[in-house]
């Protein structure tokens, strides 16, 4: 039995995808994709998106046609990954700098078109300082759910349908190589700059020069809370006064009782809901930028409690 062409062309992006994510994992070359390749302006809808200015693009020819890319989903009351993965993407957008809208871009589309309009959209990318080449978008919910599929980004099993068939990945790309990979939204946001900036733009053969890792230094291994702390909570918190997207958390292991802080790592979106008046101060005073809920066991906000007061604690020293 011949598979059908569309499935054909599914399998040879998503195969791709896989490629992309087992070498950048592995510190291999990137290479572009071979002469033939599915995908492209023959694979992906031009189908209309309109940004958060209210202007009509199309999704090939005006946003990812011979560009160097990031997208990824979100829907602008989202209080699971989206904050989290917008304020991760927002650091990465600082690394590049003015890089970003000229050889870089960066693309948030909404799931939920019906209730997100240009407006709601512009407002989401003003409470996390979004720079000017970071577009937001929406359109007809058929055609984002069309870009969805054809991006390998939307789930259709339960657990898809739970979370509204959000995925919590998202994609980075070069069009004119062919490259695309597919990363977690919690990548350290150095590595995003680093392969959006460098390993994406110049595809290049693995050169004979290349340094061994048994001559690299040995670093230090972190332990479980700051691990969570540089994946989950950096991107929009410090560990000193200085705010970003949330408030920084200097001394806060000393002013907030513990099995506060505790259920307020493990359940905002439930504390909000049930309108403890701290959290919902925090809410106000923070833009109503939601604290996600990032599934963390009692063990993890247990390790992450302990690293903030260590923080605390060799600061004061």
């Amino acid at each position: 039995m011949h598979q059908p062409a569309e499935g054909r062309r599914f399998a040879a992006i998503l195969f791709t995808l896989l490629t992309g994510i087992a070498l950048s994992l592995g510190g291999g070359p990137l290479r572009a994709a071979p002469e033939g390749s599915p995908w492209g302006a023959g694979y992906f809808p031009n189908v209309p998106l309109q940004t958060q200015d209210g202007s009509t693009v199309r999704f090939y020819d005006d946003l990812i046609k011979d560009k160097v890319f990031a997208i990824n989903l979100i829907f602008t009351h989202c209080t699971d990954t989206c904050p989290a993965e917008t304020a991760n993407l927002r650091q990465v957008e600082k690394l590049l700098g003015d890089r970003v809208g000229k050889d870089i871009f960066f693309y948030s589309i909404s799931i939920d078109p019906k209730r997100d309009t240009p407006a709601s959209l512009k407002a989401y990318a003003r409470k996390f300082k979004a720079g000017p080449g970071w577009t937001f978008l929406t359109g007809n919910p058929k055609d984002v759910t069309l870009i969805r599929r054809k991006l390998g980004m939307y789930r259709d099993d339960a657990e898809g349908r739970k979370l509204a068939g959000h995925s919590t990945h998202f994609i980075v790309g070069n069009d004119r190589t062919g490259q695309w990979i597919k990363r977690s939204p919690f990548d350290e946001p150095k590595t995003l700059a680093h392969l959006l900036g460098s390993r994406l733009p110049n595809v290049q053969a693995e050169r004979p020069d290349r340094v061994s890792y048994a001559q690299a230094p040995q670093l230090a291994n972190p332990g479980q809370g700051e691990k969570l702390f540089r994946s989950r909570c950096d991107s929009c918190h410090s560990l000193g006064e200085e705010e970003g997207i949330g408030p920084g958390l200097a001394g806060v292991t000393h002013n907030r009782d513990r099995a506060w802080l505790s259920r307020w790592l493990k359940s905002p979106d439930r504390m909000i809901e049930e309108k403890d008046p701290l959290a919902l101060a925090l809410y106000q005073r923070y833009q109503r930028v939601a604290m996600p809920n990032l599934r963390l066991s009692d063990a993890d906000v247990n390790a992450l409690i302990d690293y903030m007061e260590r923080s605390a604690q060799a600061v004061v020293r």
